[in-house]
């Protein structure tokens, strides 16, 4: 699915996905998915009826269990993969996808859209770490003293945005998104208004 948003479309009239996914391991060709969860940010305000959640089928534990907490019983409750991946595919639509190191999970997304429809998405995307880096290196932040690092956790502490449940990818995908509507507004602060600036500063690292 290719977004239908130009250069020049307003920051305002965007659907933004905010998106966290949980995997078995840190290597999307191989790991599985486990959780994808997403919420939308529209007009700068976060939707809560506009939101999607999966707990996949697992067919084994990994030491990942240490961090998310899921296990192969436990997803059990869940859905078949390929059901999970079309759910969030009528969800997202031309959503631009926005995440902290999100060059990962749309890696891991990807690995299991080719597995199943042999296609990757084309949707738009911007990493919130890349944008809080660009926005500091625009002095975007001089009231304040200059960041020290930019992990999530950082930027809760910074932004006084309380980590509710971490490393959750549902939990995950609405901190991140509380950290969002505090950059987007530094970034309007600095003219950044339009989906091309953003995406200017804020391209995520392949495989990040």
């Amino acid at each position: 699915m290719s977004s239908d948003f130009s250069g020049e479309t307003p920051v305002g009239l965007v659907r933004f996905i905010l998106l966290d996914c949980e995997t078995t391991g840190l290597d999307p060709k191989k790991d599985r998915l486990i959780t994808i969860g997403a919420v939308a940010v529209v007009g700068g305000e976060i939707l809560l009826d506009d939101t999607f959640e999966a707990l996949l089928e697992v067919s084994y534990n990994s030491p990942a269990v240490t961090v998310h907490g899921i296990t192969r019983e436990q997803s059990r409750e869940g859905v078949p993969e390929e059901q999970a991946l079309q759910a969030f595919l009528d969800y997202l639509g031309d959503g631009v996808i926005v995440g902290h190191h999100i060059g990962h999970d749309i890696a891991s997304l990807n690995t299991a859209y080719e597995r199943h429809g042999g296609f990757s998405l084309k949707n738009l995307s911007l990493d919130t770490m890349e944008l809080a880096l660009s926005l500091e290196k625009a002095g975007a932040f001089g009231e304040i003293d200059a960041f020290a690092e930019f992990s999530l956790d950082a930027l809760c502490s910074r932004f006084g945005v309380i980590p509710h449940d971490r490393h959750t990818a549902a939990g995950d995908a609405f901190i991140t998104a509380q950290v969002f509507l505090r950059l987007l507004r530094a970034a309007s602060r600095q003219g950044w208004n339009t989906v091309g600036k953003l995406l200017e500063c804020a391209l995520p690292l392949k495989g990040q």
